[in-house]
């Protein structure tokens, strides 16, 4: 995975840039199954996504999905542009 690995909770600290190639569609899939594994396992996703401070990571469980946005805990929204690998 490429990124710093920050905790969740640094991500307000942070402003998200769309990464250099969409691949919110290729990723549809795996956000899916991301998200099965979130609310029905508890099972942690490592997420990269990209900041206007370089590439960052987490591990984390995601709670919801739309067509723009990953949401994980406290509310945080990660726009789908900004991600860069999906792993679980």
């Amino acid at each position: 995975m490429i990124g710093q690995l920050i905790e969740k909770e640094q991500i307000p600290q942070f402003k998200f840039i769309a990464a250099p190639e969409d691949k919110s569609a290729t990723f549809k899939e795996k956000l899916e199954g991301a998200l099965r594994l979130g609310n029905e396992f508890k099972a942690k996703t490592e997420i990269s996504f990209q900041t206007d401070s370089g590439p960052k990571r987490i591990e984390t469980t995601v709670w919801s999905l739309t067509d723009k946005y990953l949401q994980i805990k406290s509310g945080v929204l990660i726009p789908l542009k900004s991600i860069l690998e999906i792993e679980y």
